[in-house]
């Protein structure tokens, strides 16, 4: 099988754990991707800690890549306009190019004006800025990360893990980003969004956890849950349940729930030759037109469109 390659710009300032993911995530896949690492001049570049990289290849290792992608760097580096050498070296990008930023590296591509009406997400602590320089770009700082094809955007540090996976996902397949993620200790799906990183990182002191119930929950996607069968099953009042679990997840029960059977759906469209609307019976939606609704909701496609993908893939 042909290998693609994957090229890693690094700019200086660049945080040295997130240049790693590329070639660490990827490097696991059974040998799909070759990994290489570019600066704008081919020159070493400074990190964000005190030391700097040396890397083995120029800008125009960006023209032999299938997929770019964007390191991020330190806060004091991003700027509303891109300068010429970073601008010279994404001109070595063949159109159709397939490019991911991880966390800051948003903010690269946004100033290039490749996001422009976009659908992209960055870290949530920049949001607030990344809105003010950037107003055409459609941001969404909630979730780990976008694919709005052929730019993906993703938040802040190990999500550049999560963003990674989704590739070996998309183009291998849920079995392989699965060995993937075993070799690396890493979940191969994390749930929710940056807000629980946000709002309440860790519970109080002494309070009961809604951990039991998602669990007792995932194994009952098929049945009508309701919030009061899950607050019901956590001991709690409905008011207290909801704001816990935003707490600790990002995301309503509801929402939740619909992410859940949406992952469920997407496991079964790949490895199953179940119909739509048997999957749709499987995961606890009334329909398999709900259960189409809900995916193109979630990642813009139809069930048999994302099926026939991993069929290819597979």
């Amino acid at each position: 099988m042909r290998r693609e390659r994957v090229v890693v710009l690094a700019l200086d300032g660049v945080y040295p754990f997130e240049l790693g993911i590329p070639s660490r995530i990827l490097g696991a896949a059974d040998d799909r991707y070759e990994v290489l690492t570019c600066s704008v001049d081919g020159r070493p570049v400074r990190t964000n800690a005190d030391f700097g990289v040396t890397v083995e290849h120029g800008p125009e290792a960006l023209a032999t890549a299938g997929t770019v992608v964007i390191a991020p760097v330190t806060p004091s580096h991003l700027a509303d306009e891109v300068s010429d050498d970073v601008l010279a070296a994404l001109a070595h990008i063949r159109p159709g190019t397939r490019i991911v930023s991880i966390c800051t590296g948003a903010f690269v591509l946004a100033a290039a004006g490749l996001l422009d009406g976009r659908r992209a997400t960055t870290h949530w602590q920049v949001a607030d800025r990344f809105r003010r320089m950037f107003p055409r770009v459609d941001l969404d700082p909630d979730v780990l990360f976008v694919d709005d094809h052929p730019f993906l955007t993703s938040a802040g540090a190990a999500s550049g893990v999560d963003i990674c996976l989704h590739l070996v996902r998309k183009d291998h397949g849920s079995r392989l980003a699965n060995s993937v993620a075993r070799r690396c200790v890493v979940p191969p799906f994390r749930d929710g969004g940056q807000a629980q990183y946000i709002e309440q990182p860790v519970p109080e002191q002494g309070a009961a956890s809604t951990a039991g119930t998602r669990a007792w929950a995932l194994e009952r996607l098929d049945e009508p849950l309701t919030l009061a069968d899950l607050s019901g099953h956590a001991r709690m009042s409905q008011r207290t349940f909801a704001r816990r679990f935003h707490d600790e997840v990002g995301l309503s029960p509801g929402r939740w729930l619909i992410q859940q059977r949406v992952v469920r759906a997407r496991h079964l469209l790949e490895s199953s030759d179940l119909t739509v609307d048997q999957i749709a019976g499987r995961v606890g939606f009334a329909t398999g037109a709900s259960l189409r609704q809900h995916l193109n909701a979630a990642i813009g496609v139809s069930p048999q469109a994302y099926r026939r993908t991993f069929q290819t893939a597979r």
